[in-house]
Order: structure tokens, then sequence, then C-alpha cells
């Protein structure tokens, strides 16, 4: 008994003297691990949003800030308010950026049934089959200028593959580029060749982790074709069909590459989106301000989405609880 006693007594004299970080030692350290992530995040991310917001609400073009006018006022930055939005959502360009993005976004989604449909196909096993893999990944690795420049050259009327078809069989061939109806649908259709390869991907390594059991049950009961399809492998590519659909919202939202190499915008800004609109007004027509408002709207709409997704996910998670 007098032993334990001093033993408490130790115990006790050494716990005060420990440091405020020995006594919360196994609560901090998760803190510190995750400080250098936070702090890139809060620099690379937060900041720049909050800061486009700031601009959207100025008007500002684009040079240094501290110019003064005669009456000590900025010279180039402006507090305008809302002005840029009013401004935005008078602006025809901007619904016709808009509705390119609602084109986008409807058409890139048969990117997911097409890169499965390969990630079927790719899924077999026989001779050969490592050299036909490498021949769908390449446009994976290419980057999005090269395959811009690849098909402007196919669409090229005179010289182009496509115009070359047509002249065979004895059509006139189409200045696909050049043309505001089916300009903006051929870029779109060029964006499949790296977009299919990318979701190609995502349902291959889906299908590795497929449950053969319930593959081989199935077959038992009699399943085949595309009923075993439907009620046995897409339910279990589920999380892959999820990051599929995503990424392919996120980049229809966020497309530029493609159009600032084939069109430029064009012709006549028949095929701008929001991206490119924000591009062209904050870097060419120096209306920062106006450019700006432009991003938080495109920054909105995937926040819209996101958020949804999220709330879908978490829905769907509490559900198999």
């Amino acid at each position: 008994m007098h032993l334990r006693r001093k033993l408490n007594s130790a115990s006790i004299f050494y716990t005060a003297k420990m440091t405020f970080w020995q006594k919360n030692q196994l609560k901090l350290a998760p803190f510190y691990f995750l400080a250098p992530g936070l702090l890139l995040f809060l620099i690379y991310v937060i900041y720049p949003i909050i800061d486009s917001l700031w601009v959207s609400l100025h008007e500002w073009n684009g040079m240094p800030k501290g110019t003064l006018k005669e009456d000590g006022s900025p010279k180039n930055w402006k507090w305008v308010g809302f002005e840029n939005y009013i401004v935005l959502f008078q602006d025809e360009d901007f619904y016709v950026a808009f509705f390119n993005n609602v084109r986008w976004l409807i058409l890139s989604l048969l990117v997911i049934p097409l890169g499965l449909a390969l990630a079927l196909f790719l899924n077999q096993d026989f001779k050969g089959m490592r050299y036909i893999k490498s021949l769908f990944y390449f446009p994976f690795v290419i980057n999005l200028v090269v395959v811009g420049l690849i098909f402007a050259w196919f669409y090229n009327p005179k010289y182009g593959l496509l115009g070359q078809a047509f002249s065979g069989l004895g059509f006139k061939p189409i200045p696909i580029l050049s043309d505001e109806v089916y300009a903006t649908y051929g870029i779109i259709f060029a964006s499949f060749w790296p977009s299919i390869a990318y979701t190609m991907i995502i349902y291959i390594t889906g299908l590795t982790g497929i449950n053969r059991e319930m593959i081989e049950a199935g077959r038992i009961d009699g399943a085949s074709g595309f009923k075993m399809l439907w009620h046995i492998v897409l339910p279990q590519l589920k999380p892959a069909t999820l990051i599929a659909v995503v990424v392919t919202i996120v980049g229809a939202l966020r497309s530029f590459d493609l159009i600032a190499i084939m069109t430029a915008g064009g012709p006549w800004g028949s095929t701008k989106v929001l991206a490119y609109k924000m591009y062209e007004e904050a870097l060419f027509n120096f209306r920062m301000g106006y450019g700006a408002a432009v991003a938080t709207i495109l920054f909105l709409l995937m926040d819209i989405y996101i958020a949804y997704f999220l709330y879908n996910l978490y829905k769907n998670e509490r559900g198999t609880k």
C-alpha cells in the first residue's frame, strides 16, 4: 500500500513536469502532418477564389493598382459592385458560351458508355492484347494541343482525311471548323478521343476488382451476355462510374484547350465556352473584373454540381449502413 502511494505520487510529479507537447502529442500530431497541405490549399485554392470574387466587384484593366489620378484616387482600380454581373447577364456572348458548355456537358456523357465498351473489350485475355491496349492508351498521354492540331488537319476540307473521304464518296467537303453550326460539335467530337481513353482506363481499373465468384455464380444460374453485365458487372463498377461521371462533367465545364487551338472561339464567337470567354475578356480586352465575374459564375456552376454529387454520395453511404 505504501509502495503504491509512492508510485502514484511519482506519476503525478512526472505528469506535472511534462510539457504541453508531451501531454497532447497524440492529439496534435495529426494536425502537424496536415498543416503543410492545409497551408498550400489555403494559398493556391482558397486565396485565389476569394481574390477572384473581390476583383469581380471592381473595374480593373490589369495594370498596377498603385497608379493614382491627380485627385489621389486609384487610376486602374474602381469599385463597381455588381455592375460586372449585370453587364454579363445582358451580354449575348455569355449565353452563347453558357449553352455551348451545356452542349459539351450533355454530349460528353457519351464518353462513359463508349469507355465502358472499350474496357470490356480490352479486358479479354488473348494473344497480342497488350499491344492492342497500348494503342488505346496512346490518346490519353497525348497533350491536348497535339490533339487539337491533329483534328484541325483532319477536318481541313481541302487536305484533311475527312474532306478526302467526302470527295471520294462524291459529296462536297464540309468546312466543319469554319461553320457556325458544326464547329462546336467538331471540337466536342475531337475531345472524345482522349476522354474515351481516360474513361476506359478508369473502367479497366474497376474491372480488376470485380468479384469473380459472383460472375461464376451468375453463370451457374444461367445469366450471360447483357443480363450478366446489367445485374452483376455494372453494380460492382458503380464506384468507377461515379469517378468517370465526375471527371467527365468537370472536364466539360472547364473545356478550353481544344477551343483555343482549333478555332480560338470562332467562327464569329460561335464556339466560345465560359472558360474561353473569361480568358478572352481578361487577357485580350483587359477587363479583369468582367473576366473574374465570368470565372465566378463558372466556379458556382461547378460548386452546385459538386455539392449535389457529394450530397447523393452521402445519402448512398447512409443508405448502405
